[in-house]
């Protein structure tokens, strides 16, 4: 089943989200269909509070295995570099935002392991932009207040239900 992905203005995006204390077969389900929410809209990576459920789980494809992360948390972050970024709750919106280089994250999968991933570069943005939605951040909260006055009109239409990509297609770069 897809789901609508929470656009910027909707208030679940501003929540911290809940541990998940037992893997179900809801959640499974949820892993599924957010992936399929994902694949759809050509992301690289979901967290469940931007369709509306805020508990601790992310999923994440850059194209090598996907990945589901159950309870993240970085241990580690090293070095920084600056890119742009993108996002599913703010259609069409990109920024460049200074993240980490490199990143060690730990999770649990599907299976309930626990298991420590190494990232840098689009996997280690990706997995910290997914980690800051699960405490009720955007990626526009890593801008420079100046910025964020600048694209005040373009957080307005979001807010308010548009997207900013021409013609309603994608961008090429695919948003997390």
């Amino acid at each position: 089943m897809k789901y609508r992905v929470l656009h910027y203005g909707e208030e679940p995006l501003r929540e911290n989200s809940e541990p998940i204390t037992e893997i179900t077969d809801d959640i499974r389900r949820l892993v599924a269909d957010m992936f399929e929410t994902m694949n759809e809209a050509k992301g690289v990576g979901l967290a469940a509070p931007q369709v509306g459920v805020n508990i601790r789980l992310a999923i994440i494809d850059i194209g090598d295995d996907p990945l589901v992360l159950i309870n993240p948390r970085i241990l580690k972050s090293s070095g920084k570099e600056t890119c742009e970024e993108g996002c599913l709750s703010l259609p069409g919106l990109t920024e460049k935002v200074e993240r980490a280089k490199k990143v060690v994250c730990e999770a649990t999968d599907l299976d309930g392991s626990l298991y420590e991933l190494e990232a840098e570069g689009l996997l280690a943005r990706a997995v910290q932009h997914e980690l800051d939605h699960l405490d009720g951040v955007l990626f526009i909260d890593r801008i420079s207040k100046a910025r964020k006055l600048q694209i005040k009109h373009e957080l307005e239409m979001i807010k308010n239900g548009e997207s900013l990509y021409e013609d309603d297609e994608n961008e090429e770069e695919a948003p997390f």
